[in-house]
């Protein structure tokens, strides 16, 4: 075995806190860089929104171009009753004078087949949309989570789970709620204006020329509260975000909650929050109430002095009565949806600002990818469990500033357990972590038996390397579903077997429904030496060659410390570890210990041999034993 120290100082690194997987504080005095992930802004490339939503429509194109003919086909049949009206003044009254009935009959059969028509193609259309509508959803939230899924522990040290739960519930929402109220009729006005604009210019071209020219003050209104309205939409998102992060921050963390007394603390913090985004909303809402306001009036003064225009035309001979009552109705459908429009923009603006903030997850990339072309670990030599580690010229660097392991070569002979033990942030975990490959390393190369972990597919690595943290995390469920993770395929006989090797049969059998008990959310049903040996279950199901312990008996009594290191021996026998402790009774089932500080080995040998010395691990050792005594 060999170890190679530093040759130079690092800065202090610090390892994660309580056992969780976060990246280690910036270092005193190294500068804080500005980090847009921490601050939620995660900025989109230029029209990522609308090709996430391209790639969103592309499956359902069949669709959506039969709902774009029976949209057209629909609105054809509704806009055609004003020429009716027009004909039945201009040809069919006069025709009925003449006792002449058939003009009026047939304006009558085609006002009923135009109503019947419109009806059954709105119907169709609604039907159609729902479909695209529900299947849009259906891939944006799959997509979230598997993304959410793929990118690196990096970005969720950073990124809270409370905001991508505002990314995939409430930004989602505001997405269905355009697609499923608001877009239709969006797209129902906008081709009804069409529609009204050539039917007018058909009708009477000085007519229609006035009704494109009044237009003009509205075009300016809605642009103007448009882009006003962009910016808040924004903003709400985010608060609504905050308020979401808060919530779930409160509830997770509800022990220390109770133990601190920081109900009122937090109520404090959480109403400043929920006035925020109670502010910035009203804002929203006023914004819209000034635009129907301003839209009304225009609106008015244009069907007014359109309608008196027209009315001198007629009584000069310019123009006929039906086509002014035809252009009346026209400039009055034309009118009257901007009420709903306010409304419809505002469900599109706060998509649009919620369709940003999704792009702008899903552009973010791991970083840790999976290689294009993986390779496959060579076979254990000999049958053995355990396999060869080498840190090779390896150095890590956060990248928020701040060197935590400075370069270094290590061996971890395969077969053998290796301790790492010192202070908060001496890199510890993050030296696991690189084993795991959490992270990759700034520089240099972790391998595995002489293959970079870099090459290897996720499967791959995952039955090479498995790490149990201090946590030992279970998943709502049974726990023969818990133990299974470490084998999805594995059989009810193979589930027993380990937890029967690791001591935990006894136990699982005691519970109400034995291997088929729910543990509840994070296994919340049994005690937490419990759920670490159901944890070593699966990890001896998996067989892995290398297994690494992340403080896998800190929050444990001395009665269920020595269960799970009883489990722990068995998981680790002939296996290559890496076993991560304060507590130094686990210490003593290494072959090897390594003393870390500012992320520079420091000390390294036999546990014995160290002990009998007058090093920091002696001294650490002899601390441990008075605090026994």
């Amino acid at each position: 075995m060999t170890t190679t120290l530093p040759d130079r100082d690092s800065q202090d690194g610090q390892d994660s806190q309580d056992g969780r997987d976060s990246p280690e504080e910036t270092p005193a005095g190294a500068p804080a860089a500005v980090d847009p992930i921490a601050r939620d802004t995660l900025p989109a490339p230029r029209g990522a929104s609308r090709r996430l939503l391209g790639s969103l429509l592309r499956p359902h194109r069949g669709r959506v171009a039969l709902g774009a003919v029976l949209l057209l086909t629909q609105q054809a049949a509704v806009q055609a009753v004003p020429l009716l009206v027009a004909y039945a003044i201009d040809s069919g009254v006069p025709a009925v004078r003449d006792d002449d009935n058939g003009p009026l009959i047939a304006v009558a059969v085609a006002y009923v087949v135009c109503a019947l028509g419109a009806g059954l193609l709105q119907y169709t259309f609604i039907q159609v949309a729902a479909r695209i509508n529900q299947g849009i959803l259906l891939e944006l939230r799959g997509r979230i989570y598997r993304h959410a899924q793929a990118l690196s522990l990096d970005f969720h040290d950073r990124y809270t789970s409370g905001r991508l739960i505002s990314r995939s519930t409430s930004d989602v929402q505001s997405l269905r709620e355009l697609l499923n109220e608001g877009l239709q009729e969006m797209l129902i006005i906008l081709v009804s204006v069409v529609y009204i604009g050539a039917l007018l210019l058909y009708l009477d071209l000085g007519l229609g020329g006035a009704a494109l020219v009044s237009s003009i003050p509205l075009y300016v209104l809605v642009r103007g509260y448009r882009r006003r309205s962009a910016a808040r939409f924004g903003e709400r998102s985010t608060a609504i975000a905050a308020v979401i992060v808060k919530f779930s921050e409160t509830l997770n963390g509800i022990r220390p909650v109770k133990a601190f007394r920081r109900e009122r603390a937090n109520d404090a913090a959480f109403e400043e929050l929920n006035r925020r985004h109670e502010r910035i909303n009203g804002d929203t809402i006023l914004e819209m109430g000034r635009f129907v306001v301003l839209s009304r009036l225009v609106a008015s003064v244009a069907v007014a002095g359109i309608v008196l225009w027209g009315a001198q035309r007629v009584t000069s001979g310019d123009m006929e009565l039906g086509a002014l009552a035809a252009g009346a109705l026209y400039i009055r459908r034309l009118y009257d949806p901007l009420d709903r429009f306010a409304m419809i923009l505002n469900n599109y603006q706060s998509a649009v600002a919620s369709l940003e903030k999704i792009a702008g997850l899903l552009a973010q990339r791991p970083d840790v990818p999976e290689p294009e072309r993986p390779t496959e670990l060579p076979p254990r030599v000999g049958g053995r469990p355990g396999r060869e580690v080498v840190f090779d010229d390896v150095r890590f660097t956060y990248r928020t500033g701040g060197e935590v392991l400075p370069r270094f070569r290590l061996t971890l002979p395969a077969g053998r357990t290796t301790a790492l033990v010192g202070a908060t942030g001496a890199g510890k975990s993050t030296l696991a972590k690189l084993l795991a490959r959490f992270y990759d390393p700034t520089e240099g190369r972790v391998l595995l038996d002489g293959t970079d972990l870099r090459a290897l597919s996720w499967a791959e690595l995952r039955r090479g390397v498995v790490m149990v943290t201090q946590e030992a995390f279970l998943f709502s469920g049974t726990v023969a579903d818990n133990i299974a993770i470490g084998k999805p395929d594995a059989t009810r006989d193979e589930i027993e077997r380990a937890a029967k090797a690791i001591g935990a049969h006894d136990f699982i059998a005691s519970l109400p429904e034995g291997y088929d008990t729910d543990v509840r959310k994070r296994g919340g049903r049994i005690s937490a030496g419990q759920r670490q040996l159901v944890a070593f279950a699966r990890v001896l199901l998996a067989d892995p060659a290398v297994v690494i312990l992340d403080e896998a008996t800190s929050s444990l009594d001395i009665p269920g410390e020595k269960a799970v290191q009883d489990a722990m021996e068995t998981v680790l026998r002939g296996r290559t570890a890496v076993v991560i402790a304060h507590r130094l009774s686990t210490v003593e089932i290494a072959d090897r210990v390594l003393v870390m500080e500012s992320g520079r080995i420091v000390e390294d040998g036999p546990p014995a041999d160290l002990i009998a010395g007058t090093g920091r691990f002696a001294d650490l050792h002899r601390a441990w034993r008075e605090s026994l005594a």
